[in-house]
């Protein structure tokens, strides 16, 4: 019985060790992963949107994908609720936040920087042959954006905000600019970029007025506390910068090199 009983507890032994080594090496293949899971709008073109076959394409789209490649890492684009996209960072679901992300001193408070990568302003589009023709003449006008976007921001912080008669946000700039075309709206404040792509999509549809409302920089967000990732990112867009392969990535989908040295 003794006998029986010690070949048991060997065996026993053995199996836990078996686990332990399976578990060990389950850990060690999780620690190393090489992918980053970038969070996108993919409505917002030219940055990051859909092409007429579907696929995921823009320029921070082929901007990522260079500088996760730097850091030998491959790129997920996860397309998310542009209004919860620091929650999705901060809850681990995504690793980056990447598409026309404007840096502001309230998002600071949030989440981690990358330097800016590109200028920008907040402008407002209207239908070519409108009367709007400034920014006093959105008094009494209804106005669209983005919801919890830059665009908000810029237009709470300029006095014109307490004249327009109504502000309706949506869930991303697609539907403002269609609302704008059906004449549900007189006017949509949203990112200079996006426009001059619209612009250009569609010639004689929509005009900027020569007023801005707020000047502002992209850049990329990190979750707070992972200065590790933040550090490698910066350090792979400074490469990017030095080799000449952002200046290409902007010249193909602007026609020049917009990209902050």
């Amino acid at each position: 019985m003794k006998r029986i009983a010690t070949i048991f507890i060997m065996m026993a032994a053995v199996f836990t060790l078996l686990m332990g080594c399976s578990s060990s090496e389950g850990q060690t293949t999780n620690s190393s992963t090489t992918e980053i899971v970038i969070g996108i709008d993919d409505k917002f073109a030219p940055m990051g949107f859909r092409d007429d076959n579907n696929e995921i394409v823009g320029f921070d789209i082929d901007y990522a994908k260079a500088a996760v490649e730097k850091m030998g890492m491959t790129a997920t684009f996860q397309p998310i609720d542009w209004k919860t996209k620091e929650t999705e960072l901060s809850s681990g679901r995504i690793d980056l936040i990447w598409n026309g992300y404007t840096i502001t001193d309230e998002r600071k408070e949030k989440v981690l920087f990358t330097k800016p990568y590109l200028r920008n302003a907040q402008v407002v589009a209207t239908l070519a042959d409108s009367d709007i023709a400034k920014l006093d003449d959105l008094d009494g006008k209804v106005v669209g954006l983005q919801a919890l976007s830059s665009a908000a921001d810029a237009l709470g912080a300029n006095p014109i905000e307490s004249k327009v008669k109504t502000v309706t946000e949506f869930a991303d700039n697609v539907l403002a600019l269609l609302d704008l075309k059906t004449g549900r709206l007189d006017a949509v404040v949203i990112d200079e970029v996006v426009i001059d792509y619209y612009m250009s999509q569609e010639e004689g549809t929509f005009k900027v007025l020569d007023e801005s409302l707020a000047p502002e920089e992209y850049g990329v967000g990190v979750k707070k506390g992972n200065e590790e990732l933040l550090e490698k990112l910066q350090t792979a867009l400074d490469e990017l910068n030095e080799d000449g392969t952002a200046a290409e990535i902007s010249e193909k989908w602007f026609g020049e090199n917009k990209v902050l040295q």
